[in-house]
């Protein structure tokens, strides 16, 4: 059901036309309506523009949903399938976000469908940057999120140094170095997509369960400074209205 506030103005992120709250009875009925969800955006695309392009978070969070919509009946073949971010590693890593596309997604139907991983054996980090620029040409039928314990969603941390210049950036996609942010984990050095990149997409999703990222959300809509929530550019970026699903 929608989230519940007062009629504002369009340009307020908590405007019922920028924020929509989808609350489901458990995991199962959550990964699957996600699905069908993203298969209806997909289809649309296909149809109107002849090619879809789907971006996707990595984490452990959207895994149901990844498997449950690599068996949707799409014309695959016409679906592009890229990252909102990815760690500096490399894209067989088993850390990687690449991977987890991969062992999730891009099977079943789905794996007829066009990968385009950030990074690869012998590409420098500014060469990555530069061909995931070059990818985000094609607007994203859709931008899949998450949002991490800490806040962050795509690879934009709190208190990162290079979180003000990745707000502020006019690229799609930016180097970004989290050394120091505990979310980050062993991982400090990413690529991830900006506001700028963001704003583009034609549908954004946000993916969380758990009562603890319940509190966590209701604090980033309360909150209004993305510098400390990060996950509030989900919704207060201009563009697409946020679908956000969760489930307990």
């Amino acid at each position: 059901m929608p989230l519940q506030t007062p009629p504002t103005a369009d340009d307020d992120p908590l405007s019922p036309r920028r924020v929509q709250f989808h609350a489901h009875v458990d995991a199962d009925a959550w990964a699957w309506s996600c699905a069908v969800a993203l298969t209806g955006i997909l289809r649309r695309d296909i149809a109107e523009r002849g090619l879809a392009r789907l971006l996707l978070s990595g984490g452990t969070t959207p895994a149901p949903v990844y498997r449950a919509l690599s068996k949707a009946p799409i014309e695959w073949d016409k679906v592009e399938v890229a990252l909102v971010d990815e760690r500096w590693l490399q894209p067989d890593d088993p850390d990687s976000n690449a991977r987890l596309v991969r062992e999730t997604l891009l099977q079943n139907r789905a794996k007829a469908a066009h990968f385009e991983p950030i990074t690869r054996v012998g590409r420098t980090l500014e060469e990555s940057v530069a061909s995931a620029n070059a990818h985000a040409r094609r607007p994203a039928s859709v931008a899949v999120l998450g949002m991490g314990e800490d806040g962050h969603t795509a690879s934009l941390f709190s208190g990162a140094r290079d979180l003000p210049r990745a707000l502020a950036s006019k690229s799609d996609y930016v180097a970004f170095d989290a050394s120091g942010c505990a979310g980050a984990g062993a991982w400090p050095l990413r690529i991830s997509l900006t506001p700028t990149g963001l704003s583009k997409a034609r549908e954004r999703m946000l993916l969380i369960r758990g009562e603890a990222k319940r509190r966590l959300l209701d604090r980033a809509l309360d909150s209004n400074d993305a510098t400390l929530m990060p996950v509030r550019v989900a919704f207060s970026t201009p563009g697409a209205a946020l679908q956000i699903h969760w489930c307990p």
